[in-house]
Order: C-alpha cells, then structure tokens, then sequence
C-alpha cells in the first residue's frame, strides 16, 4: 500500500490525495506537521533530503517527491492524463504554469494568513504576491472562458494541479468574485466523482 507523507492544510499534498481517492487507490496517509519542523527531522531527510512534503511512498525504500511529479505518476494509462501526445504536452504545460506562475502566489499569501496568521508582518509581500497572483487568475479565466476544463475538454490532472489552491485562494485574501468563469470551473471540479474536501482525510 502507498504511503502519503502530508500536511492537511497544503494544496500540494492535497492534489495527491484527491487523485488517489477518484482513483480508488488505498494509502496510508501518514500527517507531519510542517510548522514543527517534523520534515526537518533526520528520518524524513532520509526520505526525502529537499525535506518537503507530499512525498509518496511507493514501495520500500523508493520514493517520489514533488506533487506535481505524483500527479504524473499516478496518472499514467487513466482518463486523468490524455493518450494524445499534443494534449500530454498541454497538460504538462499546465503544471509548470501552476507550480512556477500560480502556486508561489495564490499559495503564500495564504500559507502567511492562514497558517502563520502573520498577514501583518509580511504585509508587503503580500501586496506583491496578490499582483503575481492575479496575474495567473486572469490567464486561466481567459482560457475557462472557452473551455470547460483546461485540456482536451475532460478533467484531467491539469484541473486537479490548479484546483488545489484556486479553491481556497480567498484565504490568501484573493477576491474570485470577478472570475466567473474560473467560478464556474470550480463547481465543475466538485462535481466530479468522488471528490474531496482538502480537510478530509
């Protein structure tokens, strides 16, 4: 059985487990608390030395880091990820756009909100990670304004690696109210089988 090595709260590890739920895939979730250090520690660095999580273990010993790289994995030969070569590329592409566009600045703002409830001393950063941040948003509201997920017209892991912290971007202090077609897209997400709250374990 797969082992998730997680932190409810993140988007990333998130990601995961949403995939492996739809997937029908049993995992023992196993919580470390990124706030006490527990992926700082000796026997987690052995697991994984960039000692961040979701890690999943896939078997003794072997590892994979990186949700997104996770994402992949999981996905391959299922309706999460596109057999067409043009649309694998599109879904990859996705991916990099969220983990290097998107995730540094819906995700941080809420990370230091929500999880730090330090809004006030990083207040600066924060102004200049909402600009990044909506950003990101209009170029996904401009593509959903077309499409009803963002390859191939199906829900595949591309919707599931931008789901994860759109979802809860207002509690980075993002306002999504005049993103209606990315609102539209959300409920589209939950509707999807076996979907998910990221507080469920």
């Amino acid at each position: 059985m797969y082992k998730l090595y997680d932190f409810l709260p993140s988007g990333n590890g998130y990601k995961v487990r949403l995939l492996l739920t739809q997937l029908q895939i049993p995992f023992e979730l196993i919580k470390l608390n990124i706030l006490a250090g527990e992926t700082r520690t000796p026997e987690f660095l052995a697991k994984n030395s960039n000692g961040k999580i979701p890690l999943l273990e896939i078997d003794s010993n072997t590892f994979i880091s990186e949700s997104n790289a996770i994402l992949y994995y999981l996905s391959q030969e299922t309706t999460y990820f596109p057999q067409d070569k043009y649309q694998q590329a599109q879904v990859m592409q996705w991916l990099f756009f969220e983990q290097y566009s998107h995730e540094p600045n819906i995700a941080t703002p809420r990370f230091w909100i929500s999880e730090l409830k330090q809004a006030d001393k990083y207040q600066a950063q924060i102004e200049q990670k909402r600009k990044l941040g909506y950003a990101a948003l209009n170029v996904m509201e401009e593509h959903l304004k077309t499409h009803n997920f963002f390859v191939g017209e199906k829900y595949t892991i591309a919707d599931i690696g931008l789901y994860a912290y759109t979802h809860v971007a207002e509690e980075g202090g993002f306002d999504l109210t005049k993103f209606m077609a990315i609102l539209d897209w959300l409920e589209r997400i939950k509707s999807q089988p076996k979907h998910i709250l990221i507080t469920d374990l």
